[in-house]
């Protein structure tokens, strides 16, 4: 089966990568994705998704990266693999509160790919054989940076975690039949500003632990 390998940026998958080049026809791995760099954000992600897909249609998707997280008591580096994604900053801030485009009537919340706001992976066996615990995840233009936006975005959607890429992924799968998987290592908790808190290299490695594990048994 042909596999897509899909990440806003090269570093968040580069031991994998490494992983190939070192290895390259020593048949340590039977299947070698083909890899895809789309740049950060959703934008980027979907128009290289789907350039990618006009030429060559995959069997699966596997989108790497990672991710802030709501939970404080979840440890960093710890890997998920997200089962549903919302837009959580797709609308307007009014005086009262947050309302994104379903609550403004501008997009129906289950107008196909959305199932009550949601893009839901709905390959329900292929999650569960990844032996990974299951994530709820949001997609933003703008990172969770102070407290009450985390508590707004909190309150609204009950994310674990926050990505800007995972909604892309999750709209263009769906709308074109393609199984997909999207795994994402916590390197941060949301609204934590200070980088040194943050642990983007241990999380990478978790991750591509995980990742490198899937690609072997697929």
């Amino acid at each position: 089966m042909q596999c897509l390998l899909i990440a806003a940026t090269a570093a968040e998958i580069a031991p994998v990568t490494r992983y190939f080049r070192q290895n390259s026809g020593a048949g340590v791995i039977e299947t070698v994705p083909d890899i895809l760099v789309t740049g950060v954000g959703m934008m980027a992600t979907a128009w290289q998704l789907s350039k990618y897909i006009s030429v060559k249609k995959p069997g699966l998707m596997i989108q790497a990266g990672i991710a802030g997280c709501f939970d404080k008591t979840i440890p960093l580096t710890e890997v998920f693999t997200v089962r549903t994604e919302m837009l959580a900053d797709l609308g307007v801030q009014e005086k009262d509160g947050w309302y994104d485009v379903f609550d403004m009537g501008f997009s129906r919340p289950s107008a196909l790919p959305f199932s009550q706001k949601e893009l839901r992976n709905p390959h329900k066996l292929l999650l569960k054989s990844l032996k990974l615990p299951q994530a709820r995840g949001i997609t933003v233009n703008t990172i969770s940076s102070g407290k009450k936006q985390v508590q707004q975005r909190f309150a609204k959607y009950n994310p674990m975690l926050e990505s800007m890429e995972g909604a892309a992924l999750h709209y263009v799968a769906l709308q074109e039949g393609i199984p997909f998987i999207q795994l994402r290592s916590i390197s941060n908790y949301a609204g934590e500003r200070n980088k040194q808190n943050w642990k983007i290299p241990a999380a990478i490695d978790a991750l591509n632990e995980e990742l490198l594990r899937i690609l072997k048994t697929i």
